[in-house]
């Protein structure tokens, strides 16, 4: 990802939009990653599958499911086991 600074953003805004209308920038401040600039399209790509993400609990997870994640977590405890 190309990156500019904040300095650059105010002197070449025009550029860097364009860039970024291609392909996300970084905006930098002090040397640490600020900002990303991205085109509309992309970032409701982004958000929609951020919405499309669930979670849950343990305790509301469904037996069958709990089962095979408690089944994982002893194959994986067995593992660490082994020399």
């Amino acid at each position: 990802m190309t990156r500019y600074t904040t300095s650059d953003l105010s002197r070449k805004s025009g550029d860097i939009i364009a860039e970024a209308l291609r392909k996300p920038v970084t905006i930098t401040q002090r040397n640490k990653d600020r900002l990303v600039l991205l085109n509309v399209e992309d970032y409701r790509q982004l958000v929609a599958r951020a919405e499309t993400r669930t979670f849950g609990a343990l305790a509301t997870m469904p037996d069958e499911d709990f089962a095979a994640f408690r089944k994982a977590v002893e194959t994986y405890a067995a593992e660490g086991d082994e020399p």
